[in-house]
């Protein structure tokens, strides 16, 4: 057992104890943050003259050697050691002797695992935006071919008004979108430097706390050294952020699934993210968006786990914390594959233009239309919305559409219409009619189109 205590102690801890405690299994994840870490506080203890320019050029070049094996696999991170930060120092013990001893000089195991984690999960704020932000580049192309696809938008699952393609997939263009911005509003909160906080009440050492923070890429140090070492609001946030993410993509797998049923045929999924079925060789199935789907519950564990797990815990450090990597870690790996795998699908699925259009004509999409068109020629709209349920009825009774009706039919339900009811109840203008920001008409949406693409360009 390879320790970073025991001179208090008269007995070695019970293995079962031990392996209970130990978190080298699951902490080793971020043995580049931690070996990062110690360069940094190494470089301040030099400069701050705590350690000479000799102990502390010998231990940065040792800790390099260290992490460059790792990297190599010539040096394994195995179970005979605690956690992550036993591993490191007692490779470097090893190495240089007395002097690797002088790493942990003026810093506690409590802030430089709070300096780990935070290491750690500010590159992964970035890389999952880093996907996001693919992911919006993908949707924008599907917007960008579908101005005039024309489609039913749905209410309570029901066919409501006709809308476009590229309308429907800006909604989820504007949700990725905020789960960027939600990002970027938890890294700058995060980026502060718990490096120097001790176990909860600093060190009589004279560190460099803005030093360590400049080193290590942060604004600055945390200003309070019981909140440092106790501090995990940042990976609530970024589970909550992460648990948003997942939300947005199982209601957009949601519609995919329903898209791609036979009922529908919206959409066909590539051979590449879809599966077949052992016994019934007709079937094409969408694995991956039911996967994505399903996997949305397992990041909200992982947030319900760290907020139960935090809401009773006295300052300022507590073992309990421990329970923030695996589950942190599971939920990281699981949206980041996610969203890998849905853009894959996304960009290579195909589009049934036609059917779509035909499913917009045969839903009475077209019937709010209808009644405008009555209120214009001066009908009150409580009127015409009577008059249009009418038609609606009587559509359905001859298994008809609304524009298959003759004007003969449409007048022996009200005399006001006349032939140019045909052109403003069509599917294009009921759609390129709605001009005003954010709806569905096509100049309306090329001058989204527009925004978005500035909007990448520059963040």
């Amino acid at each position: 057992m390879a320790q970073l205590w025991g001179g208090r102690f008269t007995k070695d801890t019970d293995q079962l104890v031990y392996n209970f405690n130990a978190s080298i299994s699951f902490d080793q994840k971020f043995y580049k943050q931690d070996i990062e870490g110690s360069i940094a506080h190494v470089t301040m203890l030099g400069r701050q003259g705590i350690l000479t320019g000799e102990e502390m050029n010998e231990i940065i070049r040792t800790l390099k050697e260290i992490r460059a094996d790792v990297d190599a696999g010539k040096l394994p991170i195995t179970e005979e050691y605690e956690d992550i930060h036993s591993f490191v120092e007692a490779n470097l013990i090893d190495r240089l002797g007395d002097t690797g001893k002088k790493l942990h000089t003026g810093r506690s195991r409590n802030d430089q695992v709070a300096l780990d984690m935070r290491l750690y999960t500010r590159q992964e704020v970035l890389d999952t935006d880093a996907l996001l932000k693919n992911l919006l580049k993908e949707l924008l192309v599907i917007m960008e071919e579908n101005t005039e696809t024309i489609m039913p938008g749905f209410t309570h699952l029901q066919k409501a008004q006709p809308v476009t393609l590229a309308h429907h997939v800006g909604a989820y263009f504007e949700m990725f979108k905020r789960d960027r911005g939600r990002l970027h509003d938890i890294y700058e909160r995060m980026n502060y430097c718990p490096l120097g906080a001790g176990a909860l009440a600093g060190t009589t050492y004279p560190l460099d706390r803005e030093l360590t923070a400049e080193l290590l890429g942060f604004y600055g140090p945390t200003l309070n050294s019981m909140d440092s070492v106790s501090d995990r609001d940042y990976l609530i946030e970024f589970l909550s952020a992460l648990a948003t993410v997942m939300m947005h993509l199982s209601r957009f797998c949601e519609e995919i699934i329903i898209w791609n049923s036979n009922e529908y045929q919206f959409v066909e999924i590539d051979d590449a993210y879809s599966t077949g079925s052992s016994i019934m060789p007709q079937k094409k199935n969408p694995d991956i968006a039911e996967l994505v789907r399903g996997k949305t519950g397992r990041v909200y564990g992982a947030l319900n786990a760290i907020l139960t797990t935090m809401k009773g815990l006295p300052l300022a450090y507590n073992k309990d914390m421990q329970e923030d990597k695996e589950l942190t870690f599971d939920a990281i790996d699981t949206v980041k594959g996610c969203l890998a795998l849905f853009c894959g699908m996304i960009s290579t699925m195909k589009f049934n233009r036609k059917i779509m259009k035909k499913s917009a004509n045969n839903g009475f999409t077209n019937a709010t239309d209808a009644a405008d068109y009555l209120v214009n020629h001066g009908v009150p709209f409580r009127d015409a919305h009577g008059i249009v349920g009418r038609i609606v009825l009587y559509c359905i009774e001859k298994d008809m559409a609304i524009d298959d009706m003759s004007l003969e039919e449409l007048k022996a339900i009200s005399p006001v219409f006349e032939e140019d009811i045909y052109d403003a109840i069509s599917m294009e203008t009921c759609v390129n009619k709605r001009l005003t920001i954010g709806a569905p008409g096509k100049e309306a949406m090329e001058r989204v189109i527009a925004l978005e693409k500035d909007y990448l360009e520059n963040n």
